[in-house]
């Protein structure tokens, strides 16, 4: 009785009107940044840099939901990226589709082929199945080098630009801003709540313990295959989304690179967490963007020492930080109002909101 009782009171905290306000404001605040970004950015900025950032990390919140929450290693989903970015060329500029509809399509191609690269996970895992996926994601260049009759090959192909509608007023890099950051506030919301779900909780105890999950009636097979499905059209669907920012697809794009800044997105955001991907993608593709370009060929190297120097200083990655500095200051106003210290479960909800 008296361990259900320690346990209902942090939920009760949780509610508390003070903190519900503190985190409605947040959201504002943060939506209403997002939504000027726009507005105050030139065309460059918005579809070189800051849709590339909404793009890997709706890939990287795929990832981070396999690797993450499910323990299983991935090194190719630049592959799935990949898939994603070439079904929409495709049927874009061979079939005519409109561009928003081949988003649909990305994701359910993807969704299947991750479940069917997904079943060597229930007798592999580990390096083994990182292994695989990084054949996986060595391959597709050259698969899509081989059917250059239908993916353009080496040389690529060109896709028609996504336009904004008359009615909007907006102009076309500021109408793919709004669309691609829609995309990606529905894909992190239906994120959190499936994490949150009963079927979230069985997706993380296969990680935590699969003996103890089989004993309690987890089907382990059924969400390891899921969870890569799911991991896989989120990649897909990010893929889709770059060919609406930026209408050119090449092989070259979706290498064996893009699967490991993916996967250094989650890392560097904070592994098993909701908004950690969003800031690891902010990461990989502003910080090469800052350093100085008088010597390209230090770039690589200043990138990866910054990256180092970060996992020195934050090795749980900016959501770690963020965890560690909410449960800090919790505890300094705990004390000065006389108030129980904060347990570690309300710092971990910020985290991964």
């Amino acid at each position: 009785m008296t361990g259900g009782v320690v346990t209902a009171e942090p939920r009760g905290s949780r509610r508390d009107p003070r903190r519900l306000l503190v985190k409605v404001a947040v959201i504002v605040v943060v939506g209403l940044l997002l939504v000027l970004v726009p507005q105050h950015y030139p065309l460059f900025r918005v579809e070189g840099q800051f849709n590339v950032v909404i793009t890997y990390a709706i890939a990287a919140l795929g990832l981070n939901l396999l690797t993450g929450y499910n323990g299983q290693i991935s090194v190719g989903h630049g592959a799935f990226f990949g898939v994603g970015a070439y079904t929409t060329a495709i049927l874009v500029a061979d079939h005519g589709w409109p561009h928003l509809a081949t988003v649909a399509a990305a994701a359910v191609l993807t969704f299947l082929l991750g479940l069917l690269v997904g079943l060597p996970a229930l007798r592999i895992q580990g390096l083994y199945l990182a292994l695989v996926t990084l054949a996986l994601a060595a391959s597709f260049p050259l698969v899509v080098t081989r059917f250059s009759s239908v993916t353009g090959g080496t040389q690529g192909m060109r896709v028609p630009r996504f336009r904004a509608p008359d009615w909007t007023g907006l102009k076309d890099y500021q109408w793919k801003y709004y669309v691609l950051l829609t995309f990606a506030v529905v894909a992190f919301v239906l994120v959190r709540n499936l994490v949150k779900s009963r079927v979230g909780r069985a997706v993380i105890a296969t990680r935590d313990n699969e003996t103890a999950a089989r004993v309690l009636g987890v089907d382990l097979a059924f969400y390891k295959v899921l969870t890569f499905g799911v991991s896989a059209m989120l990649a897909g669907v990010a893929g889709a989304l770059s060919v609406v920012n930026e209408p050119f697809v090449n092989a070259e794009k979706y290498n064996i690179n893009l699967s490991i800044t993916l996967l250094v997105a989650v890392v560097v955001g904070g592994t098993a967490t909701i908004l950690g991907p969003a800031w690891g993608a902010f990461f990989v593709v502003m910080i090469p963007t800052w350093l100085p370009d008088d010597y390209p060929q230090l770039s690589p190297v200043l990138f990866g020492g910054s990256l180092i120097l970060l996992m020195i200083v934050a090795p749980g990655g900016f959501m770690g930080v963020v965890r560690q500095v909410t449960t800090w200051a919790r505890r300094r106003l705990g004390r000065r109002s006389g108030a129980d210290p904060p347990s570690g479960d309300d710092a971990d909800e910020l985290a991964s909101v």
